[in-house]
């Protein structure tokens, strides 16, 4: 009995883009989630003032948005961040999330798939959480939204609307990321 070999690839199969994403669209999404992140980076520094994680991840998107290429600094300095994120509750834990989404916007595909929104919108939805859980002055939803909405440009809206809405889920997050895409995709009606 002879036995034949798979001849596909393991692995991920290469999808071909459904749209042009320019750098220029890649930075701006880079950008906004990094404003966003830096608002709140202070959350998760106040409680783990000896991890370096998240705002070495915030440093690899700065490293992007000044010209930089997308790099092993911002692959290796997103999931860093995020697994600090674990190690640390509340709005700590929202903020290295931010810091770690940053990082990973940089990698945003240009697939027609609602999973690529998180890119754009995850980081931004963890700075809303994380506004609403600081233990001083906790923002309401419709604050810590406006926080973040003002961080966007209309590049960013530009580069979001090319995507199908986020799908809404059961999680926080999620939900905080559809309300955001409906926001943001409303300021393209006005």
């Amino acid at each position: 009995m002879s036995m034949t070999t798979n001849p596909k690839p393991v692995g991920r199969v290469q999808r071909t883009p459904d749209f042009d994403l320019s750098m220029e669209d890649l930075r701006a999404v880079a950008a906004f989630n990094l404003a966003c992140a830096l608002q709140v980076i202070d959350l998760f520094e106040a409680v783990q003032p000896h991890d370096p994680r998240p705002r070495d991840a915030l440093a690899a998107a700065e490293g992007f948005l000044r010209g930089g290429p997308r790099s092993r600094a911002q692959r290796i300095g997103a999931p860093a961040a995020h697994r600090a994120s674990k190690e640390v509750s509340g709005a700590a834990s929202h903020a290295a999330m931010a810091a770690g989404d940053a990082a990973a916007s940089a990698y945003l595909h240009p697939l027609a798939d609602a999973s690529q929104v998180g890119h754009i919108l995850r980081g931004p939805s963890h700075c809303v959480l994380a506004l609403e859980a600081r233990a001083v002055e906790p923002f309401t939803r419709a604050a810590a939204v406006a926080a973040v909405l003002e961080q966007s440009t209309p590049a960013v809206v530009e580069v979001l609307c090319r995507y199908p809405r986020a799908a809404t889920r059961d999680r926080a997050t999620a939900d905080v990321m559809s309300f955001l895409d409906v926001q943001l995709r409303k300021s393209v009606s006005r």
